[in-house]
């Protein structure tokens, strides 16, 4: 599902709203999950999952057409981690097993 595909489910979900208001509210939520991340915090979405930024240390890799080695530069890499609700909706049943 693409950004516009989202933005025509909740429209057709609300008739009362217009499209291009349903569009902003999509594009302000993304916008708040993009912004707290940059500044370093988790976002936790009940049910559905979390997001945070992880870091990935500087390290020696290789290049893979020349075999040089070659240095790369430590990075922040967003992370998501899905939620109780959602693993149990994506694997019916798959809990009922750990249980007995």
């Amino acid at each position: 599902m693409i950004k516009s595909e989202l933005v025509q489910i909740v429209a057709a979900r609300n008739p009362h709203l217009y499209h291009r208001d349903v569009e902003n509210i999509v594009n302000a939520v993304l916008d708040e999950i993009t912004d707290a991340l940059a500044a370093g915090n988790r976002v936790e979405l009940r049910g559905f999952g979390a997001f945070s930024v992880k870091n990935r240390p500087s390290r020696s890799g290789r290049n893979p057409r020349t075999g040089d080695s070659v240095f790369v530069e430590e990075k922040w890499v967003p992370f998501f981690k899905t939620g109780k609700e959602l693993r149990e909706r994506l694997n019916p049943g798959a809990d009922d097993e750990d249980d007995e």
